[in-house]
């Protein structure tokens, strides 16, 4: 069971981003234009607003604050929010927008991603959950900005 999790906290996250980028190259090329200006807005802004929240809340891992070795060796720095989270939500809510079905497919991966980096040790649920909150506030800001902007 470890190295199934270990597996899919390490890795699954490529899985993720090949799936992304094969969907992404068989569109047309406005819906790639498209992507590729929501991917500029999106993922930049989630990872402003990860650093932001990072500097004003520091969770420790739970290696650190119960003194376990974790499956997978990581540093023993901010768990706050995750990374791999962060980066294969964003790709999951770009998708979003162009389709649903794969999207959902992308989140549940997102998800296990998540639940496997919590029960390698490297991470805490709130580390998890915020790192979601986070792609979900910076798609929200670029659909009110962007994607909603009314001609004048």
């Amino acid at each position: 069971m470890d190295s199934i999790i270990v597996f899919t906290a390490q890795y699954l996250y490529l899985f993720v981003l090949a799936v992304a980028t094969i969907f992404f190259l068989v569109q047309p090329r406005k819906i790639q234009k498209n992507m590729v200006v929501c991917g500029i807005a999106v993922a930049p802004l989630a990872y402003v607003i990860s650093r932001i929240a990072a500097f004003f809340y520091y969770d420790p891992r739970p290696f650190v604050v119960w003194h376990f070795v974790p499956l997978i060796a990581h540093v023993a720095d901010n768990g706050f929010p995750s990374d791999h989270v962060l980066l294969t939500g964003a790709v999951a809510a770009i998708v979003w927008f162009y389709n649903k079905k794969l999207s959902g497919a992308l989140w549940f991966l997102v998800i296990l991603i998540g639940t496997a980096r919590v029960l390698a040790g490297v991470h805490h649920v709130a580390d998890i959950a915020g790192s979601i909150a986070i792609v979900l506030l910076a798609t929200a800001v670029y659909e009110i900005a962007v994607r909603r902007k009314k001609p004048a």
